[in-house]
């Protein structure tokens, strides 16, 4: 029903951008908010950021405000997250994620909310 392929991560120098897409392979993409998590080594998984289902309402982690921005087509079933000003601080395997209900009105940031995951991507920002 949801099958979530990441892309587009890598290695940058800090201060660099990158641009992860996340293509859904699924029916019902338009109908499902969507988010950009991230896990770094050590860590607990957390959410960067996320979109509502049209895309006209989006939340930010107060770290990557101002410098990351997520985006969809859902023409396209695809996902985006333009990162920006990266910083080591953000290298981590980001994950894009599908809400694990259909039409919920306003996103949710918490990772137990989603039930569709990506396989991740790494990211890694060196100073």
């Amino acid at each position: 029903q949801v099958q979530l392929r990441e892309g587009g991560g890598g290695l940058v120098q800090a201060g660099g951008s990158l641009k992860l897409s996340c293509a859904d392979s699924g029916r019902t993409f338009s109908t499902r908010n969507m988010g950009w998590f991230r896990q770094a080594p050590g860590k607990e998984r957390e959410f960067v950021a996320i979109i509502s289902r049209p895309g006209d309402s989006v939340y930010y982690r107060d770290s990557v405000r101002g410098r990351f921005t997520i985006s969809r087509d859902n023409a396209k079933n695809t996902l985006y997250l333009q990162m920006n000003n990266l910083k080591p601080e953000d290298t981590a395997v980001y994950y894009c994620a599908a809400d694990s209900l259909q039409w919920r009105v306003v996103p949710v940031p918490t990772p137990e909310d989603y039930n569709y995951w990506g396989q991740g991507t790494q990211v890694t920002v060196s100073s």
